[in-house]
């Protein structure tokens, strides 16, 4: 398994995977193809490339072929932590293989500090992975909030309590 930071060169990589990403929340949202049968372009993701040190697109392989990827957007002056995994996806075809979990457990290494992890309340096995690998990560010291206004459940913990300041 190998993870990259993917360069701008490559961007389209990512709006490619994205639509996979969004047949599958089609599950739990309510989203819809345009004319062309694509789904609509993922908000913002040029910034990814462009907001300077604050935005890190990842990918991850095995045996190099893609198995998924990952949107980390860093927070600034934020009460919610320092770092915030804003989309993660893994390819069907590599889920309950532990690439999910070694993805994770590596972004978490590469970032030290505060994070938060967000589900939609509705996407069951999102809700399910993410307890089993936040909680094999922290040894289970994580809080989970709902936010009040959607109901939908974050995760909070600190990479630097887990595995002393490195």
């Amino acid at each position: 398994m190998a993870m990259e930071l993917v360069p701008k060169e490559r961007k389209q990589m990512i709006s490619n995977l994205m639509q996979f990403y969004f047949y599958d929340f089609t599950r739990y949202l309510e989203l819809d193809v345009d004319a062309d049968g694509a789904f609509l372009p993922y908000p913002g993701l040029e910034a990814y490339w462009s907001s300077g040190n604050n935005k890190f697109a990842y990918t991850f392989t095995v045996d190099n072929h893609i198995a998924g990827f990952a949107l980390i957007e860093r927070l600034l002056r934020s009460t919610e932590g320092e770092f915030y995994m804003t989309e993660f996806f893994v390819m069907q075809k590599y889920r309950r293989s532990g690439v999910g979990t070694w993805a994770a457990h590596k972004l978490f290494d590469l970032h030290p500090g505060d994070w938060k992890v967000s589900q939609i309340r509705a996407n069951t096995p999102a809700r399910n992975f993410w307890h089993r690998v936040i909680g094999s990560y922290t040894n289970g010291a994580y809080q989970e909030r709902f936010n009040p206004n959607q109901g939908n459940p974050s995760q909070y913990f600190s990479t630097l309590s887990i595995k002393g300041i490195n």
